[in-house]
């Protein structure tokens, strides 16, 4: 089962591929420059994202692996990221393979 939902509603452990980059519901300069920032991080469609850490307090920040790279953001900043979110059965089948070779 997969779900797509915001970066930010996502728990600690939990893995997925971000599907899109941005608020398209909004045009203004703000969320403009987010997504412009977010591209420049490695926050692009396609990039495997794997929560790793929230912060004490409201849970925020999360920090979280980005394909090969460690990033940490604030939860509002995270909810310009759609994401498609793995089960963990689905999320182990796909690491077994690289498990392997290693």
């Amino acid at each position: 089962m997969t779900d797509n939902l915001k970066l930010s509603h996502a728990r600690k452990g939990d893995r997925g591929v971000i599907v899109r980059v941005g608020d398209h519901g909004r045009n203004d300069e703000h969320a403009m420059e987010l997504e412009r920032r977010l591209l420049e991080l490695g926050f692009v469609e396609g990039a495997r994202i794997e929560l790793l850490h929230e912060g004490l307090f409201g849970r925020d920040p999360i920090a979280m692996k980005v394909d090969d790279m460690r990033v940490a953001l604030r939860r509002h900043e995270a909810a310009s990221l759609t994401v498609r979110f793995e089960s963990v059965v689905e999320c182990d089948a796909a690491l077994a393979p690289e498990q392997a070779a290693a």
